[in-house]
């Protein structure tokens, strides 16, 4: 099966950034991390995700999840957020 790829786009004292990043660490969960000032600045998030949008913002092979609620919601309707896993998480 071809894997999915997860990208989060975050940003510096976020508590919602380090929520988010600390469940897909906890559960193994495979992901690039993009961070504010770092990898892209604030114009072009505005401009990718909508002006106002909040962090974190994540994709799933370039389409928007959403942020840290949507996100954990999406990951644990698919199966990835549970501690006995059947398989690999492969998103």
């Amino acid at each position: 099966m071809l894997e999915q790829q997860l990208a989060i786009y975050t940003r510096d004292n976020c508590q919602y950034c380090s929520k988010l990043k600390m469940i897909l660490d906890s559960f193994d969960v495979q992901y690039i991390h993009f961070k504010l000032d770092d990898d892209f600045t604030r114009e072009e998030f505005y401009q990718w995700f909508g002006e106002g949008s909040t962090f974190p913002r994540v994709t799933l092979d370039s389409k928007l999840i959403g942020g840290c609620n949507e996100t954990i919601e999406y990951l644990t309707s698919i199966g990835c957020l549970q501690e006995d896993k059947d398989m690999e998480c492969t998103v």
